[in-house]
């Protein structure tokens, strides 16, 4: 089953490896990670994921994500900016209005993020990021060497393409729901830590924290939103990866031999 890559600073790192499929084959070790962030890595860490064979570094984050807190890049590896969400110049406006809802609405963290996850599905940027990313993973054809995408938590743009690429090499629903929803597990302690340093307000602070807490986890409801919204718009997941993501059955059949070994 997957491992959680043991690095000091770096949190929900995990080699997607041991996943089975429906036809009886699994994940190869050291192909692929999904990941948080990189920007806080030691340099410990950076030369575990050079000496495991990391040649790929696909970063859905924003462009202020990335400015902010830049990947540390192994050597030998590419850096592939592939941002899901787009830049929104009225974004600083629209942050404090979200702001002042998450001290009065106890609802408002999770509604925004039934919005992300209805956007992450129908924006343009989405698509062709993700469309980025499958490229980036039809290049790793070589032995022992990993793709690792990753966002700001590892959780919702990592999480879609996690989604997107179980499904694609065959994983059963199941299977890549628990996987999805691991997230909160190995979040847990690094989301203690960041609620643990706010200066939490006087007043709402019970709200407040409600809040923070459904925009820090994943949530079933927040991955059937994505769901559903292909299913109503595509008529599957399978569809979307096909049409609006536009991989072939080809492309699909190379994935499943660069990735996957026989039981």
């Amino acid at each position: 089953m997957p491992v959680l890559l043991p690095l000091e600073q770096g949190v929900n790192f995990r080699d997607l490896s041991g996943y089975r499929t429906k036809d009886g084959h699994q994940i190869k070790a050291n192909k692929v990670i999904r990941a948080a962030s990189l920007g806080n890595l030691s340099p410990k860490d950076v030369n575990f994921l050079a000496e495991y064979g990391l040649r790929h570094d696909v970063d859905f984050r924003s462009s202020e994500e990335q400015e902010n807190a830049p990947d540390k890049v192994p050597t030998g590896a590419t850096y592939h900016f592939a941002p899901v969400f787009p830049e929104d110049e009225t974004k600083s406006t629209a942050k404090d209005q979200r702001a002042k809802q998450f001290f009065t609405d106890p609802q408002a963290g999770f509604n925004n993020m039934l919005r992300a996850y209805h956007d992450i599905v129908l924006a343009d940027s989405a698509k062709k990021a993700y469309r980025h990313f499958f490229d980036v993973l039809l290049e790793n054809s070589d032995e022992g060497r990993s793709v690792l995408f990753h966002c700001s938590a590892g959780k919702d743009r990592t999480g879609m393409g996690a989604v997107y690429l179980l499904t694609a090499l065959g994983v059963d629903e199941a299977t890549i729901r628990r996987d999805y929803l691991a997230s909160n597990k190995y979040l847990a302690p690094w989301q203690a830590k960041q609620l643990a340093k706010r200066q939490l307000p006087k007043t709402g602070q019970e709200i407040y924290l409600t809040n923070l807490r459904a925009l820090g986890s994943v949530n079933d409801t927040y991955l059937e939103t994505a769901l559903h919204v292909m299913q109503r718009e595509y008529g599957s997941l399978e569809n979307y990866l096909h049409n609006e993501l536009a991989l072939t059955k080809s492309q699909v059949a190379d994935l499943k031999k660069i990735y996957l070994d026989r039981v």
